[in-house]
């Protein structure tokens, strides 16, 4: 029986879940404007994923390097939700 599949499935539901509330918390507290970082961690977690001899961990920080990659696109969605009101600005952020 192989569960490498089930293994690297539930990383990535796991990683899924771990970011949507990241995404949430920067926007609030730092807003959209810091999408380069997420962009320099994703690529850096996809490098650094090819030299991972390790198949499922090598799997597992690509898939969370691909997360912050696609993070950058839901810190602009979640800047627009919140400007529709459905989800709560930080009235200290300007």
């Amino acid at each position: 029986m192989n569960i490498h599949g089930i293994i690297i499935g539930l990383a990535s539901f796991l990683l899924i879940g771990i970011f949507h509330p990241i995404v949430i918390k920067t926007e609030y507290y730092l807003g959209a404007r810091v999408w380069p970082i997420f962009l320099i961690a994703g690529l850096l977690l996809i490098f650094i994923s090819f030299f991972i001899s390790n198949i499922i961990f090598s799997c597992i920080i690509a898939i969370a390097g691909f997360c912050s990659l696609w993070s950058i696109g839901e810190l602009k969605n979640q800047e627009k939700r919140v400007k529709k009101g459905w989800f709560p600005a930080n009235p200290n952020k300007k």
